[in-house]
């Protein structure tokens, strides 16, 4: 049965710009260890077969053929589903999608770690956690984006704060003027498995190919002098030359 709400808040990811570089991972970690979440336990991390809580995990992959290859970062949480899975089959209610803003979440005080949301969830986004016997996934940092005694910039996922390359958005994607929705209808975002009905809110921006030609003026403008070919570019006559600042 559809649960959509007057608000979805949701992430959109741009993989164009990802990088992989695991930021969103650590501040993740970081942010919900010592927040409402409580501890996300990892049992043995260094051992032959660790186990660990993350809301956040960056999938990375090669597509194409050698030597037409790329690399391809994919970070992938719970999504949020308008239509979730993982509620329905909760024999206690611990799973639940809130009215108010869409996002769905885990009553800790009831769940009793069935992992039955697990199974249902076709994504993979449900982690036990082996510390506390229980069921724990994103929760789009609930806690950090109400809390009004945090400075505006810093009411938002601790995850999207942290990417350096802002391939994270967050907003509500049913306001057709919020910048998800704005990004998603620009740049033909998608949803992850649409096929399974679930309707996941959040999005992703498709990779787009850029042929990158770096022209010789460039190589000036970039401040590194090490770096001219001075078979191309001849410094003029007034500019100092490699050997002036080294001496040689």
């Amino acid at each position: 049965m559809s649960q959509n709400t007057a608000r979805q808040l949701a992430l959109v990811i741009d993989l164009n710009v990802c990088v992989g570089c695991h930021a969103c991972v650590t501040s993740c970690k970081e942010w919900n260890t010592s927040g409402a979440a409580g501890p996300m336990g990892d049992q043995n991390p260094y051992a032959a077969d660790p186990t660990g809580t993350f809301f956040n995990r960056v999938q990375t992959f090669e597509v194409g053929e050698f030597p037409n290859t790329e690399t391809v970062h994919f970070p992938k949480s719970c999504l949020h589903c308008e239509d979730p899975p993982c509620v329905p089959v909760c024999p206690t209610g611990a799973s639940y999608k809130r009215k108010e803003d869409g996002i769905v979440l885990v009553d800790y005080d009831k769940c009793i770690g069935c992992k039955y949301c697990s199974w249902a969830c076709p994504y993979g986004a449900r982690e036990f956690d082996e510390q506390g016997k229980v069921m724990k996934k994103c929760t789009l940092c609930v806690d950090r984006i109400y809390d009004m005694t945090m400075n505006e910039n810093d009411r938002r996922p601790a995850c999207v704060k942290a990417c350096p390359t802002s391939a994270r958005l967050f907003g509500d994607i049913h306001d057709p003027d919020s910048a998800v929705s704005q990004a998603i209808r620009e740049n033909g975002g998608y949803q992850l498995m649409p096929e399974w009905s679930t309707n996941p809110a959040n999005h992703y921006l498709p990779r787009r190919k850029t042929r990158l030609k770096i022209h010789e003026d460039e190589l000036v403008r970039a401040d590194n002098p090490i770096k001219r070919d001075r078979q191309l570019i001849q410094p003029s006559k007034s500019e100092p030359t490699i050997e002036d600042a080294t001496g040689w």
